[in-house]
């Protein structure tokens, strides 16, 4: 039963994977709006743009001509935040501390019709994007220099998306980035505690309680996290321990396309926009070691909160105290639950 007080009342909530906590003002929510709002983009895209360096047969800055590419395409980013190539090097000057970090970028296009995003696209066809990442995790996690891979997508402006294409990224790197490493920690102190899995556990008792699940399918629960901290924050995890995406049978990756695609859905509902968000999946690092405690999942980081036009943003006390938030994770569930 859904507990009245966690509705009316400030309060804190423990997010189990990185040991922080998210300070919820249910009472908040009513207080009226006269900050900024965002515009609304009305532009109608082409199937193809002659100008898009992301376009089949068009030309990038780098140079390269992109191939007349059907369904998923896949390269090495040209501007990209890590190099292979970096010198190994250490600096360990009294609190002036740093190393070499090296990796590998790569950009996915998911589709090659410009105007669409995953919202617009065939089950069938996620279905070939979750292939390819799945192609990129087992080539780059091949590789001895690389240590994790994090798949991830920016979509919208407002999120800082340079081209509305539909795309995303692979970034690989040598070490485990900061978010990942707190899961790891987190999740692995879970399960030599009890010996199972810490997401597997609690989604279980999601499944129990019915309060935040937006949609589950016979593999997939879609749902926003007891701890999530953007307004319609949402989770999609195997109900079965699964390390990372190739632990997926054929049949296990539809049915997760099919999740991606119900959720892509109802957010393009909820405010009748095509709605901005940063996704990423978060799985086991390719380190060479059994990450037994590992089960991977996709979180969506949406900043819009009561409107097409009004954002959430992360100022002041989040960035000097801790992450904050008006709606609570129930009535998120909720809203968009209605509108599967």
């Amino acid at each position: 039963m859904e507990n009245t007080n966690l509705q009316d009342y400030s309060h804190k909530r423990f997010n189990i994977l990185t040991g922080e906590w998210v300070l919820v003002s249910p009472h908040r929510a009513k207080r009226p709006w006269q900050g900024q709002n965002e515009e609304i983009s009305t532009e109608k895209r082409p199937e193809h743009d002659e100008s898009c360096y992301l376009c089949a047969r068009n030309t990038r800055i780098s140079g390269d001509v992109n191939p007349d590419y059907k369904d998923v395409f896949v390269f090495t980013n040209d501007f990209a935040a890590l190099q292979k190539d970096s010198p190994t090097f250490n600096v360990n000057d009294g609190l002036f501390q740093a190393k070499s970090e090296t990796g590998i970028c790569k950009v996915i296009c998911f589709s090659p019709d410009h105007s669409k995003s995953l919202a617009e696209m065939e089950v069938e066809d996620i279905a070939k994007v979750v292939k390819a990442w799945q192609e990129e995790y087992t080539e780059l996690g091949n590789n001895d220099m690389i240590n994790y891979v994090q798949i991830f997508e920016n979509k919208g402006a407002v999120m800082g998306c340079s081209n509305p294409h539909p795309h995303g990224q692979i970034w690989s790197q040598s070490t485990l980035p900061n978010e990942v490493d707190k899961k790891d920690k987190h999740q692995k102190a879970y399960f030599d505690k009890n010996n199972s899995s810490l997401l597997g556990d609690y989604l279980q008792q999601e499944l129990k309680a019915k309060e935040r699940i937006i949609f589950e399918n016979e593999d997939f629960v879609v749902l926003i996290p007891f701890w999530a901290v953007w307004p319609f924050e949402s989770m999609i995890a195997p109900k079965k321990v699964k390390k990372n995406i190739l632990e997926l049978s054929d049949v296990e990756a539809k049915n997760y396309a099919e999740a991606i695609s119900v959720i892509t859905k109802a957010y393009d509902k909820l405010f009748n926009t095509s709605f901005p968000y940063s996704s990423g999946i978060h799985q086991a690092p390719t380190n060479g070691e059994a990450n037994e405690h590992w089960h991977f999942h996709m979180s969506f980081y949406p900043p819009l909160l009561r409107s097409a036009t009004v954002k959430k943003f992360m100022v002041g006390y989040e960035m000097f105290g801790s992450p904050q938030r008006d709606i609570t994770a129930e009535i998120a569930a909720k809203r968009l639950k209605d509108l599967v």
